[in-house]
């Protein structure tokens, strides 16, 4: 997945779940709530398994379950709202070029799986689902 510029200066990620899906076809941010802060190699750990995502084909749903929230010491920088479901990912972020705002990656990749495991771990033991089920 293309990440934006600004992506290097990233010093923390909050990790959300996201509240209302359904509001993220035409919104012009992320609502949800956040679920854990990483930082410094978690942070990191977390932008490369993302710009590791590769591309696939598009589906119709994007009812997005999760996203991040990347800061640098003094602003938010980006979002971006996954939905495992149909592979599509929405980005949010100044600046940020019409083509890079929309894409697609591949919901199935070992990358997918283990950002999809690394969020769902963010609720707990009790509350977190097996990795083999992609919704959110």
């Amino acid at each position: 997945m293309l990440l934006p510029l600004t992506h290097g200066t990233t010093e923390l990620i909050e990790a959300v779940r996201i509240i209302d899906s359904a509001r993220h076809l035409s919104s012009q941010d992320m609502v949800g709530d956040t679920v854990a802060i990483w930082e410094g190699e978690q942070a990191q750990q977390a932008l490369s398994l993302i710009a590791e995502l590769p591309g696939s084909e598009p589906y119709r749903c994007f009812l997005p379950g999760w996203g991040v929230r990347a800061h640098d010491s003094t602003d938010q920088l980006f979002e971006i709202a996954f939905c495992f479901r149909c592979h599509g990912a929405r980005i949010w972020g100044p600046g940020l070029p019409v083509e890079q705002q929309h894409q697609t990656f591949d919901a199935e990749s070992p990358a997918a799986h283990e950002l999809l495991r690394r969020l769902r771990s963010c609720l707990g033991p009790a509350l977190s689902y097996p990795v083999s089920t992609l919704g959110p």
